[in-house]
């Protein structure tokens, strides 16, 4: 299911009635359980590819009812796009999941986060890992040009459930080569390993198995993680988080921080 749906130029100038507010510009829903939406970016806004913001709406009571977003777009994107799953109880998804075209969220321009370069020492290769909308921030980090000018290879990882589950994230990446922008940095550098849980796929298994078994390596036909050559970044479930810093560590890699850069970090504040 791919049902999108776009703004005028008239609607996207729509005077802002919430504070802090942001007019969607486009809807896509994905699955019965995934949807993306674009909306207007503030002038002022400046932020790091792979870093989130609060948004939201107004809640029952009349106040901001906010969770943390990792954007998806880049960094030098004209708008803001963002990756979310419906949760038909949730206080916050259960009111977004029914956006349109012209409706105005509640965005705070202060961008936080993790998953940037700055936080990782140099490196060869760079391994995005990623469970459902924990691709949000790869996402924007893999159409960051410094993404490409700074790693020999970039490996993108996406484990869901469903292979429906991928199309968002797999849509993404068939598009990087013949994107004007970054196409000719991405030439053959980017690997895409997708995996599923549940449904039949080619490649079935939790990532975490298959890097502890090597069949990831074996199938891009690359070397083991070491940490003289690889740099991780890891969003997804908080126990998917914690599965995969024991792995990374074994591979003998540490965790890193915007003020301690190391060889991999993990998204905290964003649960996919």
């Amino acid at each position: 299911m791919n049902d999108m749906t776009t703004v005028t130029e008239a609607q996207a100038v729509k005077t802002a009635r919430l504070p802090d507010a942001q007019t969607v510009t486009q809807v896509c829903h994905w699955t019965d359980r995934l949807f993306s939406f674009r909306v207007t970016r503030p002038q002022s806004l400046r932020f790091r590819s792979g870093e989130f913001v609060m948004i939201g709406l107004l809640g029952d009571n009349g106040k901001p009812l906010l969770r943390a977003y990792s954007i998806a777009s880049p960094a030098w994107d004209e708008e803001l796009e963002f990756y979310s799953i419906k949760v038909q109880d949730g206080p916050l998804t259960s009111k977004l999941q029914h956006i349109q075209v012209g409706d105005e969220i509640i965005l705070r321009p202060k961008p936080v986060g993790t998953l940037v370069h700055d936080a990782l020492l140099p490196g060869k290769r760079l391994w995005f890992f990623a469970t459902g909308t924990g691709f949000a921030p790869f996402a924007s980090l893999l159409r960051e040009p410094e993404t490409y000018e700074k790693y020999e290879q970039v490996i993108m990882t996406h484990t869901c459930r469903d292979v429906a589950e991928l199309a968002y994230g797999r849509k993404l990446v068939e598009s990087l080569k013949d994107d004007p922008l970054i196409g000719e940095l991405v030439g053959d550098k980017l690997l895409y390993y997708p995996t599923t849980t549940r449904e039949q796929s080619p490649k079935m298994g939790r990532i975490t198995t298959k890097l502890m078994d090597g069949s990831v390596f074996a199938d891009l036909g690359i070397a083991t993680i070491a940490p003289e050559t690889d740099r991780a970044m890891v969003c997804g479930s908080l126990a998917f988080n914690k599965d995969m810093k024991d792995v990374l560590e074994s591979f003998g890699l540490r965790e890193g921080a915007n003020s301690e850069p190391k060889e991999y970090v993990v998204e905290k504040a964003f649960v996919g």
